[in-house]
């Protein structure tokens, strides 16, 4: 029984070696499980903050040449969803956009890269702001490790472009999810 144990735990210490890969991980230090007014536009009937959270990503694979950050949500009723945020052109030696960074105003993001156009139909950052009763949305925050240096595109670029070239040179992407309701006041 002693050996049967012991085998067991050889087992599972190597099990939990083997399974515990490092993976492509971004956090945020602002977002929990749901969006705030602090991240709320403000346009639109909304009336929030408009910063951008903070986010941080880790383990990029190898042959990374750039990063992006987009910002969608899938339940905006148009049909097409609504992208809130697309910064790309990232150079490779960042891992972090700090909080405030799609103000394009206060130049927090890396000195090459781009925030091109949202569905707002301007640059930078523009948060949450569902339509009054009509729930929760989710807002999927992606990064993307891209396999070239630059996309070749600028600000004035729409989403489903940027999404084209995204997805023609991702090597990975990793992502979190933030909900958010718009008050009934």
């Amino acid at each position: 029984m002693k050996k049967l144990n012991f085998i067991l735990l050889v087992l599972l210490g190597l099990s939990t070696t083997t399974f515990s890969q490092n993976t492509f991980t971004l956090t945020s230090k602002d977002l929990g499980g749901e969006a705030t007014k602090k991240e709320e536009f403000n346009g639109f009937g909304c009336t929030g903050k408009n910063k951008s959270p903070q986010l941080a990503w880790t383990n990029a694979p190898e042959g990374t040449k750039s990063f992006a950050v987009t910002m969608y949500d899938p339940d905006a009723p148009t049909g097409s969803g609504w992208w809130h945020w697309l910064v790309f052109d990232i150079p490779n030696t960042t891992s972090e956009l700090v909080s405030g960074a799609g103000n394009l105003k206060l130049k927090l993001t890396p000195k090459k890269a781009v925030q091109s156009v949202t569905d707002y139909g301007v640059t930078g950052y523009g948060g949450p702001c569902p339509p009054k009763g009509h729930g929760t949305h989710q807002y999927i925050i992606t990064v993307y490790a891209l396999k070239t240096e630059s996309l070749g595109l600028n600000k004035n670029t729409n989403p489903a472009v940027v999404g084209y070239y995204l997805w023609n040179n991702s090597l990975a992407k990793a992502s979190i999810i933030a909900y958010y309701k718009r008050g009934e006041k």
